[in-house]
């Protein structure tokens, strides 16, 4: 570090390629203030280098299971294509067997959701519920208004434009 003395401050300057000029119009100073300015802090650092180091043990961990799945698919390969006759009807079973469990919990918490909702019970999301229809039915009520507001001025205006009818 260079020590300079101006106007009876010390004052420590890093020695970057600049000949040591203490001009602040400089374009080294400018440059010097302009890199101070944007330079990341501590923890920043910390920060960017925990995830340089997450990032690349996850790409590091992504590469072996690539690899392995190469490799298994390489060697598995001509049993599955001798056992193929028999994968095709196991993944149609176990398909439509997860389908039907899968639509039977959908059925069975829907039909638990709505006994506890009409018995009062209050189940998660009720309130929205409730909202939904006070909307519903105050836009009902706003839409019926309106058409027995207005719905006398087309009827007349029909007759009006059609005075045979």
């Amino acid at each position: 570090m260079a020590e300079t003395f101006a106007s009876g401050d010390a004052q420590y300057l890093p020695i970057y390629g600049g000949g040591g000029t203490t001009d602040s119009n400089s374009p080294y100073a400018l440059l010097l203030s302009l890199l101070r300015s944007h330079s990341p802090t501590s923890s920043e650092l910390f920060s960017y280098l925990g995830l340089f180091v997450s990032v690349g043990t996850l790409l590091f961990l992504l590469g072996i299971a690539v690899t392995a799945t190469a490799i298994g698919f390489i060697v598995f390969i001509p049993l599955i294509i001798i056992s193929s006759p028999i994968w095709l009807p196991v993944f149609i079973v176990v398909g439509v067997f997860l389908s039907v469990a899968g639509f039977l919990v959908g059925t069975l918490a829907l039909a638990s959701w709505t006994y506890r909702y009409y018995r009062g019970m209050h189940p998660v999301g009720s309130n929205q519920m409730d909202y939904a229809r006070s909307r519903i039915y105050d836009t009902a009520s706003h839409v019926k208004d309106y058409a027995r507001e207005y719905g006398g001025y087309f009827h007349g205006r029909a007759k009006d434009a059609a005075p045979g009818a």
